[in-house]
């Protein structure tokens, strides 16, 4: 199957479990997978006959800058159901949500969360 992938899309969030992260906000990055078939697509060169990637980017913005969560999870969750209800043809979705900025006494890249819906 084919992919529409993007990749490390950073938005500035206040999801968190604590009430600092709610009131200062970090930064959040975001990847996304799509299988569907592209084959018309390809052929034809016409948007339509696609899944329009500026309006998954749009989607993910909204969600990662809209309403605090607590948790990633349910950010990974609301962006994977809202893409997985939205366009028709896809046969599989993942959805990786990361978080630099960890509460964590220790040292390490990032925490992130994956969501995925059918096959992948």
């Amino acid at each position: 199957m084919d992919k529409i992938v993007l990749k490390n899309m950073g938005f500035f969030g206040y999801h968190g479990n604590l009430e600092s992260e709610n009131s200062q906000g970090q930064r959040f990055f975001v990847d996304v997978t799509v299988v569907t078939d592209l084959t018309k697509a390809g052929q034809s060169d016409l948007l339509e006959d696609s899944i329009n990637y500026v309006e998954i980017y749009n989607t993910v913005e909204r969600i990662v800058t809209g309403a605090p969560q607590k948790l990633l999870e349910k950010v990974g969750t609301l962006i994977a159901d809202e893409l997985w209800n939205t366009y028709r043809g896809i046969v599989g979705l993942a959805v990786a949500v990361r978080k630099p900025a960890v509460p964590i006494p220790g040292m390490l890249d990032y925490a992130e969360i994956t969501i995925t819906r059918g096959q992948m």
